[in-house]
């Protein structure tokens, strides 16, 4: 097949003027170099498209793919994530992972808690504020996490996320408001150990490669797996693999929330334990980061024993089974 590669790199954006916490979302070439090469090993040729504005201009040419690889995280709206794949069904192109309603739903981290909620799979209790007249009717008893809405690569999280009094909660809300002009989601903080699950697959056939525990070094910003700590992981951050009843535990809610929530073909669901030892879901990523050295997915594949090419072998074995017969 003619695999297309749509991707959005940190350097056009730095180019543009954006800073690096907001170019943080987006890949480096070294991904997609990757990619291609794992996809190659496969037997597929591949394209490089690139962002949303090079995908509308190659198809006004006239190019077409057997499939798009699409990892666009886009820039603009909370849907953002969802504007390739809507343009991609418009052209009736397949594309490997979900599609435009997942993207958008997952991408607000209210909706999506709300669906897990309802779903009865354990989360931390919430609320969501648009404004700060919000905050007059919050019951929730403290310590609370607040974050962005609709961020991810722990863009808005830092050591002032955790929130102990009422004064504390004004003062972040409004600074988390003005800088990324969104809603607030406030939540029960959740004091326990850290996890993430990756998750290749779709529906019935969705299964764990693994699952990964969040450690913070003496370096790191206290009790938060923020922007910073990410950034800085080498040194802020080191990983185990869970196993056991943990692991098991773990997997089971994050594969609950992945069938529920309709994700499809690869991606990575984080959950934390609450202080009975609980995991909760924390929030899903759908376009999980695939570098294949810092990337978590990849990271906590490895760990398990499947390797990068592994990983997209699965990634790609999940798509293919959407194509139409």
């Amino acid at each position: 097949m003619l695999i297309g590669l749509t991707y959005d790199l940190r350097d056009d954006y730095r180019l543009l003027g954006f800073s690096e916490e907001d170019a943080a979302e987006f890949d480096v070439i070294e991904t997609i170099i990757a990619i291609e090469d794992s996809l190659h090993k496969l037997g597929h040729k591949t394209e490089r498209i690139g962002h949303l504005h090079a995908l509308l201009n190659h198809l006004a040419a006239g190019s077409r793919w057997d499939m798009v690889f699409n990892i666009c995280e886009g820039y603009y709206g909370i849907g953002r994530e969802a504007q390739v794949p809507a343009i991609l069904d418009a052209f009736r192109i397949p594309y490997v992972f979900s599609g435009p309603l997942v993207l958008a739903l997952t991408l607000d981290k209210g909706m999506t808690k709300r669906i897990i909620r309802d779903a009865g799979i354990p989360t931390a209790p919430f609320r969501v504020v648009s404004s700060l007249t919000d905050l007059d009717v919050i019951n929730l008893p403290f310590p609370l996490f607040v974050k962005p809405v609709a961020e991810g690569t722990g863009k808005g999280i830092s050591v002032h996320s955790v929130i102990r009094d009422p004064d504390q909660l004004k003062e972040q809300c409004a600074f988390l408001l003005d800088r990324f002009r969104q809603p607030v989601l406030l939540e029960t903080y959740l004091s326990g150990r850290e996890f993430t699950v990756g998750i290749t697959g779709t529906g019935a056939d969705a299964t764990s490669t693994g699952v990964m525990e969040v450690h913070l070094t003496g370096e790191a910003e206290e009790g938060v797996y923020s922007y910073l700590n990410k950034e800085d992981w080498e040194v802020r951050c080191h990983y185990t693999l869970a196993t056991g009843a943990i692991a098991r535990a773990c997997e089971e809610v994050a594969l609950s929330a992945w069938r529920v929530l309709g994700c499809e073909d690869g991606g990575r669901v984080d959950l934390r334990h609450d202080s009975g030892g609980i995991p909760n879901f924390i929030e899903v990523n759908p376009l999980a980061g695939l570098n294949p050295v810092y990337s978590d997915l990849p990271m906590l594949s490895r760990m398990n024993g499947v390797d990068y090419d592994e990983l997209i072998r699965r990634i790609m074995e999940s798509a293919t089974r959407k194509l139409p017969s």
